[in-house]
């Protein structure tokens, strides 16, 4: 005899799909929270230097604080560029970050060319050596270099400054190229050698285009570096007409608080200082970042 069986109705329950979609949206929630309060740390008291920069010295110590100055005195930054000689000091700056950077592009991209691309005796073992001087801090080589520097006649230059870019001081280029160039397939550069390039027109023609990302990268991390480079100046020039724009700010600071600190004077040579950085950013943001990204994860 033919049973008929009974079907029980399903009950209804939240869905392993459903569960995992709002898992995903309360993350991405929680992580753009994060990002904007991590934004405004960064923001404020940068906000905070321009509204000060734009402000009469009277305006200075209001409480409450005035974030939007009425009017804002854009003569604050005229007054302050004509207190010491800033046009020198931003000349010094450009010529010292613009030739080290320039050497830290070429040397590194040169030297991770030949780690990523030849094969020669003790390869490996000469780039762990190049990588592991990332882990030697900075103030040991202090004084051997002003020793070197002072020997050869050359304190109170800007040689300190640039020479040492021509011999790879930035290893960490040197890693973040060679990853960029071991991307590449050989295939490319085979057909340029059989088209008749040489070793240089391949390097040059073929291979730095192509990695354009890190090199932008590269150029915007280095610019920051030297743009902002006070221990170097500090140490090795002492005239006051070889000053970069960062120490003349310190000296600036010093001139001015001999009277009452004029510190609207100060934010206003802060934000000149601070401009071109976040300018160059800005512009070379998407560049720089996937130069980063990319660089970091492939290889």
């Amino acid at each position: 005899m033919a049973t008929v069986e009974q079907v029980q109705p399903a009950v209804a329950a939240p869905t392993v799909v459903g569960r995992s979609r709002a898992g995903e949206i309360a993350l991405r929630m929680l992580t753009y929270l994060l990002l904007i309060a991590g934004a405004l740390i960064v923001f404020v008291p940068f906000a905070w230097m321009i509204s000060t920069s734009l402000k009469a010295e009277q305006s200075l110590f209001l409480y409450p604080p005035e974030w939007i100055p009425r009017p804002p005195r854009w003569s604050n930054y005229v007054e302050a560029w004509r207190v010491l000689p800033f046009g020198r000091f931003l000349i010094n700056t450009l010529f010292i970050t613009t030739l080290a950077m320039v050497a830290e592009i070429f040397t590194a991209s040169i030297v991770a060319y030949g780690f990523a691309r030849y094969r020669f005796p003790l390869r490996n073992t000469l780039f762990i050596l190049l990588l592991s001087t990332m882990m030697l801090p900075g103030i040991l080589t202090i004084i051997p270099k002003f020793v070197m520097w002072r020997e050869l006649g050359r304190i109170d230059t800007f040689s300190p400054l640039t020479v040492g870019a021509w011999f790879v001081w930035g290893p960490s280029f040197v890693f973040l190229l060679r990853q960029f160039f071991m991307t590449i397939p050989r295939e490319i550069e085979e057909a340029a050698i059989l088209d008749g390039a040489n070793t240089f027109q391949v390097y040059w023609q073929i291979m730095l285009p192509l990695v354009k990302p890190a090199l932008l990268a590269i150029a915007v991390l280095s610019f920051q570096a030297n743009w902002n480079n006070f221990e170097g100046p500090l140490i090795y020039l002492n005239t006051l007409e070889k000053y970069p724009m960062i120490l003349g700010l310190q000296f600036f600071g010093e001139t001015l608080s001999k009277e009452a600190p004029k510190w609207h004077y100060m934010m206003a040579m802060s934000t000149m200082m601070a401009a071109p950085i976040l300018a160059l950013f800005f512009v070379a943001q998407r560049y720089f970042i996937e130069g980063i990204v990319v660089g970091g994860v492939k290889g």
